[in-house]
């Protein structure tokens, strides 16, 4: 579809169940390439699989290729899922935005201090503080989806708008504490770049074609400035113009909604896969169990597991408690815990920081294996915990109030 063809809106079925579902989708999909990975990389295929990882095109690997360059595409989605959301969506407003944003902080504060605690001993190891920090969006989801009935509807929307949150913190951090020497020169380019972006939407204009040539030219401004070059990805999104729609998110006159839409299938279905199937592949040839227990990767998964949970778990009991928020309608607090469990399947912010945490290629492959015991524990843990919990009495009426409320937002409004 181009940025020319209308869309029409269909109110709430249209882009919120259409990105739960595409989510789930994309989460499935992203478990079967993490499957793959792991089957090719304790293959005879593996010295293949590697060596293609580590081939060089254009002067870039194709792991960096992948990691640089289609993420970028990844979080230039984020970005804009982020900018709808506080624009015109579930974090528009303080009152919407107090319990997520209270319980993703909590949910990044205690893995990070968990992973200190049990491998901050080490001064190289330090670095590795922010892998169990972030939470997988569309592997949630798709754990979620598996769920079907047994996952209330309040709770999904909890998740998504505290990965959300999560994914601002995650972006932050990459761009605050993962950076390498900074080149002035790119980064005033990088910089002059993102004032035209801005200085374009300020004057109305909506070619999406524009806006990707300028996000193209802002990519290698950042990738030769030392930033992360994912970084564009976000900072380009927040340029691009967004008609405020509520109720109705799939706006034919709003670049943001339509070039998000546009991306929807290639982020979730190619993308996100593609960067599984190339990261998480680790080979197991020789591992014991002891190497779980080395500091690495025993901090991440403890973060992940653990740490997720508590600290999210407990910033939504004391948030109820003291009256700062309410609790999601329509769910017990089993079923909170078990989404709080959830939260741990750190899987792609982790093994992206990962590989940004350390230059020791050992040190990075034992990232990966806390990454995917910890991502592996709080999935099956919180799949378990939701299907057999009790559902809450009146969870279906919340859910039809909760839609109707959706629903009925009505206006249009440029931003």
């Amino acid at each position: 579809m181009t940025a020319s063809t209308p869309r029409p809106a269909t109110g709430f079925v249209s882009a919120l169940r259409k990105f739960l579902e595409s989510a789930a989708a994309g989460g499935i999909v992203l478990m079967v390439a993490a499957a793959l990975a792991m089957l090719v990389a304790n293959s005879p295929l593996a010295s293949a699989y590697f060596g293609a990882l580590h081939a060089y095109v254009g002067g870039l690997s194709l792991l960096h290729w992948i990691n640089d360059g289609l993420m970028a595409i990844f979080f230039l989605y984020v970005g804009l899922e982020i900018k709808r959301e506080l624009v015109d969506g579930r974090l528009a407003s303080w009152d919407q935005r107090r319990l997520p944003v209270l319980a993703a902080a909590a949910g990044m504060a205690v893995p990070a201090a968990i992973y200190l605690l049990v491998a901050g001993g080490e001064p190289i190891l330090r670095n590795g503080w922010a892998i169990p920090a972030a939470t997988d969006i569309a592997f949630a989801i798709g754990v979620l989806a598996l769920l079907g009935e047994r996952a209330p509807t309040s709770l999904k929307l909890f998740l998504v708008t505290v990965a959300i949150v999560d994914d601002m913190g995650a972006v932050a951090i990459i761009a605050f504490f993962y950076t390498s020497q900074i080149d002035v020169v790119a980064l005033l380019a990088a910089t002059a770049i993102l004032g035209i972006m801005f200085a374009l939407n300020r004057r109305g204009v909506r070619s999406l074609a524009l806006y990707l040539i300028f996000f193209g030219l802002l990519w290698f401004a950042v990738l030769q400035s030392g930033i992360h070059a994912t970084i564009a990805g976000v900072l380009a999104a927040f340029a691009i113009p967004i008609v405020k729609t509520p109720g109705h998110p799939d706006a034919e006159d709003s670049p943001l909604h339509r070039l998000e839409h546009a991306l929807d299938f290639p982020v979730s279905y190619l993308i996100v896969p593609i960067f599984g199937f190339a990261n998480a592949g680790v080979a197991l040839s020789g591992i014991t169990f002891g190497d779980l227990l080395a500091p690495v990767p025993l901090g991440i998964a403890a973060g992940l597991f653990v740490g997720k949970q508590l600290g999210i778990f407990a910033a939504i009991w004391l948030a109820v408690r003291t009256g700062f928020a309410a609790k999601p309608g329509g769910a017990t607090w089993l079923q909170i815990y078990a989404v709080a469990v959830i939260c741990g399947i750190g899987f792609t912010m982790s093994l992206f920081i990962g590989g940004l945490a350390f230059a020791d290629p050992l040190l990075v492959e034992e990232a990966k294996l806390g990454t995917l015991a910890g991502s592996l524990a709080a999935a099956l843990a919180g799949f378990l915990l939701l299907r057999f919990a009790p559902l809450a009495g009146d969870s279906a009426m919340r859910e039809d109030a909760l839609a109707r409320e959706i629903d009925s937002g009505v206006g249009s409004h440029e931003a």
